[in-house]
């Protein structure tokens, strides 16, 4: 018998620290192996964090809406309710929990380090043995008698989610197994599924002179990257671009959900295509050539900070599932839900102001990537024609900002020069 420590995880490789939102188990509550125990926020999310031990919750030592450094204990699991005084005794003199043990001989070090909920990187929704589920899909599904195993998850990397429980309710019946007759169709109104989990709004702080404001995870985690651009020489090249063509294509297909930003993305990313160093980045050993072409877009978040949701694949995902998938991370972002790969494994950023009237900015780059693309509104302008007369045209300028270590100005201009070449002639191509 032992008592095992649960250390705060890392959860980015930039992360020092971590902040607990909340705890789903409180003191004395039975906990399973692999079931969550907290919510822990990171630099840009959310996170659950599971146990690997099963056992019983013997004393918290951090609480909700305190911080605590990576690898640092933030609770004592205990394997018997005998042991939970053992355990809170140890909290109280600051011992370790590996020296707590009933047996006279040595035991090995087996604290337990709680890790974040994620699946396999195969999409499967089961990892070492185990089902992955949120936490809302679990109590969902002891609610509606659902049996998890026979569900294949929607969530990202095969997770479980509600969603996938609420779908086998309105299917009428819950999925059949091998060794288990199917269930009957419920006769009876399904529960209401509880709402999401949403973190608690960051307090209303008036304005008063003189005073100072601490800020946010997230707004510390920008801090960190702004600084960390401040050592790689840059350069920007401005490019005037026509709309018109693109504004009537999105009037057309507005109305089966497809969005500017997307269009605006799917836009850059097939013309990184044919400009593969403007989707690259620097290294110590070289020039990065990434195999996908994933658009970062810079998102505002309500509560402050900034967090860049990413579009995976973009040059080769269809315009109406690239707006679904655009919404469905701008939600969850707000909602700070996103999975690390969902906001950090962007190769090329989009920054657009121009929803609040900029004429052009410069954007700051991101660590890690080559290029960031400030957009700017479309407005409509006075221009020549080409046959010697005045016309109105729909034009927006953006801006790009390139790390001049691998990317020169001739590579950033030919990109541009074929973006709005897109964007003017042929962009019904982005349908396709």
């Amino acid at each position: 018998m032992s008592i095992h420590e649960v250390f705060m995880p890392a959860l980015s490789s930039t992360m020092t620290e971590g902040k607990i939102v909340s705890w789903v188990k409180s003191p004395g509550d039975k906990v399973e192996k692999g079931e969550t125990v907290v919510v822990v926020e990171s630099d840009k999310a959310d996170m659950d964090v599971e146990s690997f031990y099963e056992g019983y919750i013997a004393h918290i030592i951090v609480p909700a809406g305190d911080t605590a450094p990576v690898g640092s204990a933030i609770a004592f699991i205990a394997e018997t309710e005998a042991e939970i005084e053992t355990a809170k005794s140890l909290a109280n003199s600051g011992g370790a929990a590996s020296t707590a043990t009933s047996s006279p001989e040595p035991i090995p070090a087996t604290a337990s380090v709680a890790t974040p909920t994620l699946a396999s990187k195969n999409g499967s929704n089961h990892r070492e043995g185990r089902l992955v589920v949120s936490p809302r899909a679990r109590k969902l599904a002891k609610e509606l008698k659902v049996d998890l195993s026979t569900l294949k998850g929607s969530g990202p990397h095969g997770r479980i989610v509600a969603e996938d429980v609420e779908a086998t309710i309105n299917k009428g019946k819950q999925p059949a197994t091998t060794s288990v007759a199917p269930a009957p169709t419920p006769t009876t109104t399904p529960v209401a599924p509880p709402p999401p989990r949403t973190p608690a709004p960051a307090p209303t702080v008036a304005a008063v002179p003189g005073q100072v404001v601490p800020l946010t995870t997230l707004q510390n985690a920008v801090v960190r990257n702004m600084v960390a651009s401040l050592s790689v020489p840059i350069f920007h090249v401005g490019y005037t671009i026509t709309t018109d063509g693109l504004d009537k294509l999105y009037k057309q297909i507005k109305s089966k959900g497809v969005t500017m930003t997307a269009l605006l993305a799917k836009a850059v990313a097939v013309t990184l295509q044919k400009h593969p160093l403007l989707n690259a980045s620097y290294s110590d050993q070289g020039t990065i050539y990434h195999s996908g072409i994933n658009i970062s877009v810079a998102v505002a978040m309500d509560d402050g900070g900034l967090i860049t949701p990413v579009l995976q694949n973009a040059d080769i995902v269809d315009i109406y599932s690239l707006s679904r998938t655009w919404k469905s991370l701008v939600d969850r972002a707000r909602a700070k839900q996103l999975q690390p790969e969902e906001y950090n494994s962007g190769t090329f950023t989009l920054s657009n102001l121009g929803m609040f009237g900029v004429d052009k900015f410069d954007a700051i780059l991101p660590p890690g990537q080559g290029s960031i693309l400030a957009i700017g509104a479309s407005r409509p302008q006075v221009v020549a024609t080409a046959d010697g007369l005045f016309g109105v045209r729909q034009q927006m300028q953006v801006n790009i900002t390139s790390d001049h270590r691998i990317i020169y100005g001739t590579h950033a201009a030919a990109f541009l020069q074929d973006l709005a070449k897109l964007i003017e002639t042929n962009p019904q191509s982005l349908t396709l």
